[in-house]
């Protein structure tokens, strides 16, 4: 019987914020969200392709340090088409991309 009276209760306080407090946070929620979202930032890569290959766009398709070493880039190019040869089912563009970043890092580092 008690526990009931405390869920009602708890209900209750429940509904008077949310009738109090609800429009506010209604209003006030496309600000917030455009806060957090500047905080926590997003990882995912914005846009496609460049139409020229730069040091920044290297490092992103191959998602290394632009100034990795020779063994770093090797090793990840690799396993990236390991993963997306086109003989495996993978994209062809996606596979020309990954060896023009890691050509144009190579020729970067020597």
């Amino acid at each position: 019987m008690s526990t009931m009276i405390a869920a009602g209760l708890a209900l209750l306080g429940v509904g008077f914020v949310g009738s109090r407090y609800g429009p506010r946070i209604k209003n006030s929620w496309p600000k917030m969200e455009k806060q957090l979202q500047g905080l926590i930032g997003d990882s995912r890569y914005k846009g496609g392709f460049q139409s020229d290959m730069d040091k920044y766009e290297a490092g992103k398709i191959l998602g290394i340090s632009s100034n990795s070493s020779q063994k770093r880039i090797k090793d990840v190019h690799k396993k990236l088409m390991f993963q997306n040869h086109p003989d495996r089912g993978g994209s062809p563009y996606l596979a020309t991309k990954i060896n023009e970043a890691k050509d144009y890092l190579e020729k970067q580092g020597k």
